[in-house]
């Protein structure tokens, strides 16, 4: 059974984990309502990601260039390269992310979800703590 774990306003479901691929791969897909809040810039240490648009159309911001992905559509991100995705058209967007090795997993996601279920606006400090535990770095906020 697939595993769906709610962050926030997205939904996060699991195909496979490093758990199934002999820790190769973690593979899910994420549903982006329109407008809705997400993670901040980051980049990973040492997971490159794949992006695959389902349905939907998705803003994908890759080392400072944005790229509007429709589906059909798909984005490399390779390791230590900044990247962040929003919504900011109408309709859900659906994509399908592939991690590479497989060592962020679901348990990343559970935790940033139990932080943004508890109320109230997410305390950045929290959120970057749970992030950089599981090998993302947050950007510096922009000026």
């Amino acid at each position: 059974m697939n595993e769906v774990i709610r962050v926030g306003q997205l939904t996060v479901e699991f195909f496979a984990t490093g758990t199934e691929t002999g820790g190769h791969a973690d593979i899910f897909e994420v549903r982006v309502p329109e407008g809705a809040k997400v993670p901040v810039a980051h980049h990973h240490v040492e997971v490159d990601e794949l992006v695959y648009v389902l349905e939907g159309t998705l803003t994908y911001t890759l080392g400072g260039v944005a790229h509007t992905l429709v589906a059909g559509q798909q984005l490399f991100a390779p390791k230590g390269v900044e990247h962040h995705f929003a919504n900011l058209h109408a309709g859900t967007a659906r994509f399908l992310s592939v991690l590479t090795p497989a060592t962020i997993g679901p348990k990343f996601f559970r935790e940033v979800g139990e932080l943004l279920a508890a109320g109230g606006p997410p305390d950045p400090a929290k959120v970057g703590a749970v992030m950089r535990k599981h090998g993302l770095v947050p950007s510096p906020p922009r000026a």
